[in-house]
C-alpha cells in the first residue's frame, strides 16, 4: 500500500474512533497473509480485537469515575484472616446482581478488618460488569453535600450521585456529624432507596449509629431504608491489616 492511501485510511480510522483497528490492521494483515487466512477471517479477528480493546477502556474509564483511592480485587482479599466473613456470599455478590435489583450490603466490623478492601472488589466487580460506580468516604460525601448546599448546586450533585448504580460509602461511624450533614445524607440515601444499590463499611454496631448521626428517630429512619433489602457481611475478627503486616515482615521459612 502507498503512502497516500495509509493517510487516508488512518485519517477515516481516527474518525470512526478505531484505534485498534489504525494500531494493528497492518500488522495482522501481514500475519493472516502468512497464514493463508482470507479477508473475512482477518476483518474478524481485527473487529474481535477493537472489542476487546474497547471494553477493556470502558472499564478503565468506569474505574476512573468511580474514584477509588486505590484498586483491589476480591482475588487478593484473605479469607482464611476473617473467617466469620461469608466467603460465599461475597463471591456470590460479585455477581453483581444484588445491585440490578437495588439492594444494600452493609460490612460490620472493627477498623482493620478489611471492610474497605472487599468495598473496594465489589466495586471493581461492578466496574466489570458495565455499572456505575461511586466510592466515597462518609465525611467527603457530606462536606461535598453540605457545599453544595450553600453553592445552590445541591439538586444537581444529588441527581449525579442518585445516578450510579452502585455507591459506596466508606466509614460513616469514624466522625460525629452535624445535624445539617446527618440530614444531608439521610435525604441522599432516601433518594437512592430502590434506585440504586448501596454498599456501607462501618466499624460500628448498627445499636451505635446514633453516635454518628445525632437522632435516634434518624438513625431509625435510615436504618429502615438500608436494612429493607440488605445483605449484611459480618466481618469481626483480628486486624485484617495488622496481619498482612507481619506476614510481609515475616522472613520465608520461619
Amino acid at each position: 500500500m502507498t503512502e497516500a492511501p495509509k493517510i487516508l485510511l488512518a485519517h477515516h480510522l481516527k474518525t470512526l474512533k478505531l484505534p485498534t483497528f489504525l494500531r494493528d490492521y497492518d500488522k495482522l494483515a501481514r500475519q493472516c497473509a502468512a497464514e493463508g487466512q482470507d479477508h473475512v477471517q482477518f476483518l474478524t479477528r481485527l473487529v474481535e480485537m477493537e472489542l476487546i480493546d474497547r471494553e477493556r477502556r470502558m472499564v478503565e474509564r468506569r474505574i476512573k469515575a468511580a474514584k477509588f483511592p486505590v484498586t483491589k480485587s476480591l482475588d487478593s482479599f484473605d479469607f482464611m484472616a476473617i473467617p466469620k466473613l461469608n466467603k460465599m456470599q461475597v463471591l456470590e455478590l460479585a455477581r453483581c446482581e444484588w445491585i440490578a435489583r437495588r439492594e444494600n450490603v452493609i460490612a460490620l466490623g472493627p477498623s482493620g478488618t478489611g471492610k474497605t478492601h472487599i468495598a473496594l472488589g465489589l466495586g471493581l466487580a461492578a466496574c466489570r460488569k458495565g455499572l456505575s460506580v461511586g466510592f466515597t468516604t462518609a465525611a467527603t460525601l457530606v462536606n461535598e453535600l453540605m457545599e453544595a448546599r450553600d453553592e445552590r448546586r445541591l439538586l444537581r450533585l444529588q441527581k449525579q450521585i442518585v445516578g450510579h448504580k452502585l455507591l459506596t460509602i466508606d466509614e460513616p461511624g469514624f466522625v460525629p456529624l452535624s445535624k445539617t450533614g446527618a440530614e444531608l445524607l439521610f435525604e441522599l440515601i432516601s433518594q437512592r432507596d430502590e434506585r440504586g444499590a448501596t454498599l456501607i463499611t462501618s466499624n460500628l454496631p448498627f445499636d451505635e449509629w446514633t453516635e454518628t448521626f445525632g437522632s435516634e428517630r434518624l438513625t431509625g429512619a435510615l436504618l429502615d431504608r438500608l436494612t429493607h433489602h440488605v445483605h449484611i457481611l459480618e466481618m469481626n475478627g483480628d486486624s485484617y491489616r495488622l496481619g498482612q503486616s507481619r506476614a510481609r515482615k515475616t522472613p520465608p521459612g520461619t
